[in-house]
């Protein structure tokens, strides 16, 4: 099963001052049809002015990944040390037993981001922040794995992680990303009962017979399979959670 939801049809919250587009009820924008999609609690949308800050907390028992669409912004989670993202850069504060604030500040030039927070699987877990500044890009254009809950896409221990291996969950999820060329595909494979949300971040894609154009999502349930095709260049973003 698949069901669209159009970029014009997002909810509009204020949080901590800045007007967040939701594709779930957040904040102050509540709609009881939208309250997450199996584990994936919110997907959220938010553009920062040059030098402006976003903050949150006290939050527990999530997942909070912020990719950097444009721009460049320093990421700090209370306990941790500030760390700087760059576009196409992810964020994790897991938030485990707690956390008093995480935050986001922009850097000169202002910062685009999207938000998924995904519920963990396991309660009281130690609190923890990982940084990726930017991934290498897939020559294929396919998925590449830039965030999970799965032992079996751990990289080997190392000190140092210099690879772009995804950050660590404690939610049993992924989150992926493709840059698709135009007339080119993606394909990820899952299990049934599992629920996919697909966000287009910019371009033009197909889903099965559906059109989507960047800023619309697709929620797709029941399936083994999805795969992607690039009407026109697009880069999306894909969670896959429990249902």
């Amino acid at each position: 099963m698949i069901t669209i939801r159009r970029s014009d049809t997002l909810g509009t919250a204020q949080s901590d001052g800045l007007a967040i587009r939701c594709h779930f009820a957040f904040a102050d924008w509540q709609d009881p049809a939208r309250m997450h999609d199996g584990r994936l609690r919110a997907v959220n949308l938010g553009t920062l002015a040059p030098g402006g800050r976003y903050r949150l907390g006290p939050e527990q028992g999530v997942d909070i990944l912020t990719w950097l669409h444009s721009g460049t912004a320093v990421a700090h989670m209370d306990g941790f040390p500030r760390e700087d993202v760059r576009a196409g850069g992810l964020h994790l504060a897991g938030t485990g037993r707690g956390c008093a604030t995480v935050d986001w500040k922009a850097g000169p030039q202002g910062a685009s981001f999207i938000q998924f927070w995904l519920l963990s699987d396991v309660e009281g877990t130690t609190p923890a922040q990982e940084i990726r500044a930017a991934f290498p890009r897939l020559e294929d254009g396919g998925f590449r794995i830039i965030a999970s809950g799965f032992p079996e896409d751990d990289p080997e221990e190392a000190e140092t992680i210099a690879d772009g291996a995804p950050v660590a969950l404690s939610a049993c999820a992924r989150l992926l990303h493709a840059a698709i060329p135009a007339g080119e595909g993606a394909a990820y494979r899952t299990d049934p009962d599992r629920d996919l949300y697909l966000l287009v971040v910019s371009g033009e894609v197909r889903v099965q017979d559906s059109l989507l154009h960047g800023g619309d999502a697709a929620a797709l349930t029941g399936l083994t399979e999805v795969t992607v095709i690039a009407d026109a260049p697009a880069v999306v973003l894909l969670a896959d959670v429990a249902a």
